[in-house]
């Protein structure tokens, strides 16, 4: 076990540190301070002592990641605001930050392993070079699942077994995964970035046909991204939380936030909107809590009044289901307005700047005419995405209404796997876009 998780480990800073080896220091850091943070949490005898051990991590953690992602956010944010009460003010405190790769994920990881001891749910382990492995294991940290000590770090603590089950979902996983970024998000990009990098020269149709690929494009890319990373990690013998579950099929936005960057939401969850009060509270402040949470996941996403505005828009939704709704929500016009509902956000989140994205939402309901379907040399692009769209949908549909009635017979299951993955295989290569770009959720 030893072995391994020095293998592990060192696997680890490699992969990291071949993006930009001076980053290491930050993930080390990290490392450091919530392992004897851990340590002196579970040692102090004194409620008083604990939470200032608390303290030491919160600042830190919250501390690295603000001043990394939103120190030029906010300087920006004040002089314009200065600026527009009549003082003019000359930017001069910004500085030019790199924003370390994954820095949200692991940061929320390692401050969840010292909050969880304080609660006392969990023993923080004297194990160092096995919590190193925990915090920086590669597949997942740059793009998540967020995991939590109690679930990965046992397993990490433990030897590992390589089984050929494990290997065979795993490389199966992976194979989906790619698919989804190759075939279904890259391809989509195409479209999305044509008619969004450039607002001014499209209409009302083609920003509903961009901003119905991007919802399958930010799908495809950051789900494909946890199935590919769930895949690698079963490949170690390690098992990852679940990231993702249908979310499309959503039949209200509360159930479209239990399905989407599960480990995300259960994170808020579980470390702002239950401290906050949850839904224990006067329903006032309970729906205070919702908004909130909501508000801070939107900033969390991005140093951009985009992302606040799409936090706070779904923080909305839920406030004004909480009001209207008493009984869970189920059927396809559900699922339709619901997904609906969820595109008109992906507009803030997807848009370069707060005016571009008011003037699409005004275009698709003012501005009407044939939309933009390609250059000239590239109109099968949106046949191709259509395509690759089809596929993902049908086959989630499948999992979603029939997976539990319909299967291959066991005699011929092997072939059929076979069959069905070969095709994919295929489709990727065929389908799939190679190039240079990157998963969306990096820059987060």
């Amino acid at each position: 076990m030893k072995l391994q998780n020095i293998i592990l480990l060192v696997s680890s800073y490699v992969f990291y540190g071949w993006w930009d080896y001076r980053f290491l220091i930050l993930i080390a850091a990290s490392t450091i301070v919530d392992y004897f943070v851990g340590l002196q949490i579970y040692k102090a005898e004194e409620k008083a002592n604990k939470k200032k051990w608390m303290l030491v991590s919160i600042i830190f953690n919250i501390g690295l990641l603000g001043f990394f992602k939103y120190y030029n956010f906010f300087i920006d944010s004040w002089v314009e605001s200065l600026n527009l009460l009549g003082y003019t003010v000359q930017n001069s405190w910004a500085l030019h930050i790199i924003l370390p790769v994954g820095i949200s994920f692991y940061t929320f990881q390692t401050l969840s392993y010292s909050i969880d001891i304080n609660r006392g749910t969990l023993k923080p382990t004297t194990n160092f070079i096995s919590f190193a492995a925990f915090v920086s294991f590669f597949p997942q940290l740059v793009a998540g699942p967020i995991e939590r000590a109690s679930n990965l770090l046992p397993q990490i603590l433990n030897a590992r077994v390589f089984t050929k089950r494990k290997i065979a979902s795993g490389v199966k996983l992976m194979i989906w995964g790619f698919f989804l970024k190759l075939v279904v998000a890259d391809r989509a990009a195409i479209y999305v970035d044509a008619v969004y990098n450039n607002v001014e020269n499209h209409n009302g149709i083609s920003f509903m046909v961009a901003t119905v690929f991007f919802a399958f494009q930010i799908y495809g890319d950051f789900a494909g991204y946890s199935l590919i990373a769930i895949g690698v990690a079963k490949l170690f013998g390690l098992e990852l939380m679940v990231n993702f579950n249908r979310p499309y099929f959503a039949a209200s936005v509360g159930e479209f936030w239990k399905r989407w960057h599960i480990s995300l939401s259960t994170w808020f969850k579980d470390y702002v909107y239950i401290p906050l009060g949850g839904n224990k509270s006067k329903k006032g402040r309970y729906l205070f809590n919702l908004f909130i949470t909501f508000l801070i996941s939107g900033l969390w996403h991005g140093a951009n009044w985009t992302f606040v505005i799409w936090g706070a828009i779904n923080g909305l939704y839920l406030i004004a289901e909480t009001l209207m709704f008493k009984k869970k929500r189920s059927g396809l016009i559900n699922i339709a307005i619901t997904f609906v509902l969820i595109n008109l956000t992906w507009v803030f989140f997807r848009a370069n700047s707060l005016n571009e994205a008011v003037h699409i939402i005004n275009d698709m309901f003012t501005n009407f005419g044939f939309p933009y379907v390609g250059g000239r040399d590239d109109i099968t692009a949106p046949i191709y995405t259509l395509l690759a769209i089809s596929i993902l949908v049908l086959s989630e549909f499948k999992r979603e209404f029939f997976n539990s009635y319909v299967s291959a017979p066991k005699r011929i299951k092997p072939v059929a796997t076979l069959f069905r993955y070969s095709i994919i295989i295929f489709m990727i290569f065929y389908l799939g876009v190679f190039g240079n770009s990157q998963f969306i959720y990096f820059q987060f």
